[in-house]
């Protein structure tokens, strides 16, 4: 099991608190479109700087040629990890790992993974609006096997399916589970989410901790709390 830090702001100097008080406790980051729009890739540099890996949540959807172009690019700028929606469908996704499977060749791999359906979604959300017939939980089963057809390293879905997700698609398909919460935090539009603790399941799990960081009384703050050899572990 690993853990992710959120760096959700977008000003730098907060980030630089969290990557300063977390140096050596935790290896994984994420920069978000917040971040990422506010800064580009100095943001990605600053975790770098601090020996950090990032995983760059750019959440990318288009049509199959613009995301390879796209994922082409951050796979050689040295990301651990970045993502793209599985609603893209199955050209989409196969098209993206193409690129990166080529821009590899040059340097690093990072590993791809899709977005299922996010957490901020519930039932009534999928039929209403989206006019998606399957139930939720079918649907993130569905778009995780064709994420897995394409060739992805792993999806990003609830603590809720998680247990699903590694019966029906096995222990080495990454499932990165947002959504992680300690009881203290104010409720946001998520809802889909967990207490803080690893989701069943087992296989190679990352927990991407969000929430609230105004906790930099480290090491008495829950993500320390957290961090242990086995949290480091990919």
């Amino acid at each position: 099991m690993s853990l992710i830090i959120a760096l959700d702001f977008s000003d730098l100097e907060p980030c630089k608190k969290i990557l300063e008080a977390l140096r050596g406790l935790v290896k994984i980051y994420k920069v978000g479109s917040e971040l990422f729009t506010a800064h580009g890739w100095q943001a990605v540099e600053l975790v770098h700087k601090y020996e950090g890996k990032v995983f760059l949540d750019l959440k990318l959807h288009d049509i199959p040629t613009t995301v390879a172009k796209t994922s082409r690019v951050i796979a050689e700028r040295g990301v651990f990890m970045f993502n793209v929606h599985a609603l893209g469908g199955l050209a989409m996704m196969q098209e993206a790992r193409r690129a990166v499977s080529e821009a590899s060749q040059k340097g690093s791999k990072p590993l791809l993974v899709a977005v299922t359906i996010l957490t901020s979604l519930e039932e009534k959300s999928l039929s209403d609006e989206l006019g998606i017939a399957r139930s939720l939980q079918d649907e993130v089963v569905f778009l995780a096997s064709l994420a897995q057809q394409a060739g992805l390293d792993g999806v990003v879905c609830s603590p809720e399916e998680a247990e699903t997700l590694r019966r029906k698609l096995g222990s080495d398909f990454i499932l990165v589970t947002p959504g992680i919460r300690s009881p203290k935090d104010r409720p946001d539009d998520q809802r889909r989410t967990s207490p803080q603790r690893k989701p069943s399941g087992g296989g190679r799990i990352i927990l991407l901790w969000g929430g609230q960081l105004q906790l930099l009384r480290i090491p008495g703050g829950l993500p320390a709390r957290s961090c242990n050899p086995s949290c480091n572990s990919l």
